[in-house]
């Protein structure tokens, strides 16, 4: 296996008395796509700065292309693409001026900025927008520029956190078709994300952070076996709630209660439900489906919400 382009050993991030990342050890191999998830303040996004040398490491070792952040920041800098939660363009530059100042930025040739630009408006599928100003732009145009900005250095490793945050689902879906195809082509992903499906989509493994230490660690199928059984079945029930749960403890090994129905964790659905009828246990409707990685985060992290 080709060295990992990112070694994190014991990793932690301390703010005054507030311990952000907590000793965590990971690595990240070429041409992975690599996830963070985790509830607000788990340390996902801490971790993600220090990767991209923006945010210095407290304690512990973090080694990014085999070089030092804290020596070697700009070096690793100029091999990275990072895309921010929030979209920082200038708003009144146009789109094709936006890629252009970025490409100065890092100290590019002119005639290769030019080609570069051409090359992302087209990946971006905003050829059509290139001289209208940023601000005239929708959020998804937003979200695909911000993007193609991180790509115009052709960088070894992009750090996305939060890419899809906030947009409708049809440009959630073309910015995945966007990430997969750059995956494709050799490039090495860093993701953060707080949708579950997305996860599945694009990272080929990940991990799972809470109260800033990581809790799980492989790719969503692998996590998905070990956390949680093959099905689950959604009970609602209207009457005899508490009757009810205290018989379906006794017919599968995880039950969890929500506020509006049970939710019955088992690796035979229908034999769980032929049960739940043979006890006599009236529901109001049933629903079966495959576990998710969203019931091993909800199983990791618990449901409680975190401000």
């Amino acid at each position: 296996m080709a060295v990992p382009l990112v070694i994190a050993e014991s990793l932690t991030k301390r703010f005054d008395d507030i311990t952000a990342v907590d000793s965590v050890d990971f690595e990240i191999h070429p041409g992975e796509s690599f996830g963070f998830l985790g509830p607000n303040g788990a340390g996902k996004t801490s971790t993600m700065r220090m990767i991209a040398t923006v945010s210095p490491v407290t304690s512990g070792t973090l080694s990014v292309f085999g070089l030092d952040p804290a020596a070697d920041g700009r070096q690793i800098r100029g091999r990275l693409g990072v895309v921010p939660q929030e979209d920082n363009l200038d708003l009144e530059l146009t789109v094709a001026e936006n890629l252009y100042i970025y490409g100065r930025y890092h100290d590019m040739a002119r005639p290769k900025i030019k080609e570069k630009i051409e090359e992302l408006l087209d990946f971006a599928e905003l050829t059509a927008r290139r001289d209208s100003q940023v601000e005239t732009l929708s959020g998804g145009m937003k979200r695909r520029l911000t993007i193609a900005r991180a790509l115009i250095n052709e960088p070894d490793l992009v750090i996305l956190d939060e890419p899809t945050t906030g947009l409708d689902p049809q440009a959630r879906h073309l910015l995945w078709d966007r990430l997969y195809r750059l995956k494709q082509q050799g490039a090495t992903l860093i993701i953060s994300t707080h949708y579950m499906d997305e996860a599945e989509q694009l990272c080929d493994r990940l991990v799972v952070m809470d109260k800033a230490k990581i809790v799980a660690e492989g790719s969503p199928r692998a996590l998905i076996d070990e956390y949680a059984p093959r099905e689950v079945v959604e009970l609602r029930i209207h009457n005899g709630m508490e009757a009810a749960i205290e018989q379906l403890v006794k017919l599968a090994p995880r039950i969890e209660p929500l506020a509006d129905r049970v939710l019955v964790y088992t690796d035979d659905a229908d034999r769980t439900l032929k049960e739940v009828h043979d006890q006599g246990i009236v529901t109001d409707s049933a629903l079966v489906r495959r576990s998710t990685l969203e019931d091993v985060f909800l199983r990791l992290t618990g449901r409680a919400l975190i401000d």
